[in-house]
């Protein structure tokens, strides 16, 4: 049985074979081919399935003017990488760089990069070797590497600064932040003026959500380091006590150093650590995302809303977690006080507000405000001026950390002078 055929399609005609000859093959357009701007050893038909798995290879022969270096697999960056790791060809090319070679060969070479006519450059010596048997394109890849190497530009001078140009510029820097301090303080005090005139732009919000960030957050912190510490210091007092006979006086010791002195300075050390930082890179990175200049240009004060709120926060939270410190402190010294010295914790608690004067305390909650106030003035201070790059931001932070410190100490030193005659 014979099957009918089936209609033949119909070719388009194209502009281009509207004269051809009967029973000719229609003539389609020709791709246009793409050239990469580097090229890579091209590679014969028998290489089109090209195994990127093929290490680099070397081989050393004796020649007729000397030994003949012989280069073959592929010579890439992920074909290198990975001899690298395992120590092969790489380095018996440094090896061979040191010696006398009388001629290279890299005809063998499936592939070829940049990276790897970089290495090669630089075995050479940066300069073509006198007798070297390679392609076009391998020819052209190393014209390119040299043309880099021409254009190469030197590392910009390193300025060697004199101790004493060093020391004028610090003392300049320290006069430089002092001013911009004091600056931001004035600051502060205008705008808290401004506030007690018009209450209804006090920024309430702000000024919870910050004095829950650094208050009641930092609870579980400065409890832990707190109780360690009245441990620590009940028990080393109770060996030097117990020497003399004197077990009583661990209440004197441990209430007077903890509630005026230990409790304020542990308090702001550690939220200098936590809520100082913070702050700062809180302000750096909204100068990185340009939210502070966004904030300019709408008119919004950035003491207002950033440094007020803050200052005031931590000026509330400190004297809470001084107090919160001091009971914990004296919790962990009576404890360590029973086991050592087998002191009772009740007697501990009737015997402290007779030997402690109360002005003790207010001293300590006095430290707190200012301490707060000086470490959240300090940490706005140095996240406005962190520049727009990560660098900066981490510096930054890291500096303002460390002179809150600073200033924590240096404030604890005066308070000190300044109330020496008062509840001792």
């Amino acid at each position: 049985m014979v099957q009918p055929s089936l209609p033949v399609p119909r070719i388009p005609d194209h502009s281009s074979n509207r004269h051809r000859p009967a029973g000719t093959v229609p003539a389609f357009p020709q791709r246009t081919s793409l050239q990469c701007p580097f090229p890579f050893n091209r590679v014969s038909s028998r290489h089109r399935s090209l195994d990127f798995d093929t290490p680099p290879r070397l081989r050393v022969e004796a020649g007729q003017q000397g030994k003949v270096v012989r280069l073959s697999g592929q010579w890439t960056a992920l074909a290198l990488a990975r001899d690298r790791a395992k120590s092969g060809v790489t380095r018996r090319l440094r090896a061979i760089g040191r010696e006398a070679i009388g001629q290279w060969d890299l005809l063998s070479v499936e592939r070829l990069d940049h990276v790897g006519g970089q290495a090669l450059w630089r075995v050479w010596g940066r300069k073509m070797p006198a007798t070297i048997a390679l392609s076009d394109t391998q020819r052209e890849i190393f014209e390119r590497v040299a043309l880099l190497d021409a254009e190469r530009e030197e590392p910009e001078p390193v300025d060697r600064i004199d101790p004493v140009t060093k020391l004028g510029s610090l003392i300049f820097a320290f006069f430089d932040h002092l001013y911009d301090g004091l600056a931001m303080f004035g600051g502060f005090l205008l705008d808290l003026l401004g506030l007690v005139r018009r209450p209804k732009r006090i920024p309430w919000t702000e000024i919870s959500a910050n004095i829950y960030a650094a208050g009641a957050q930092a609870l579980a912190i400065t409890a832990l380091v707190a109780f360690l510490i009245g441990i620590v210091l009940s028990y080393l007092s109770a060996q030097q006590l117990r020497a003399f006979g004197a077990n009583q006086y661990i209440v004197n010791i441990l209430g007077l150093s903890v509630i005026r002195e230990l409790g304020p300075v542990l308090s702001a050390i550690l939220v200098a650590g936590r809520s100082g930082s913070a702050i700062t890179a809180q302000i750096g990175v909204m100068r990185v995302t340009e939210e502070l200049d966004a904030m300019q240009v709408m008119g919004i004060p950035h003491g207002l809303r950033l440094v007020l709120p803050r200052v005031i926060a931590l000026g509330i939270a400190m004297p809470l977690l001084v107090m919160w410190t001091n009971i914990v402190a004296l919790t962990g010294g009576a404890l360590a006080a029973k086991l050592v010295l087998s002191i009772d914790v009740n007697f501990f608690v009737r015997s402290l507000p007779s030997v402690v004067p109360i002005a003790n305390l207010w001293i300590g909650l006095g430290k707190g405000v200012v301490f707060g106030m000086l470490i959240a003035l300090t940490a706005c201070h140095f996240g406005f001026r962190i520049k727009a790059n990560s660098q900066s931001l981490g510096e930054g932070t890291t500096t303002s950390v460390v002179t809150s410190i600073t200033i924590v100490i240096l404030a604890d030193a005066v308070f000190a002078i300044l109330f020496q005659n008062v509840g001792l």
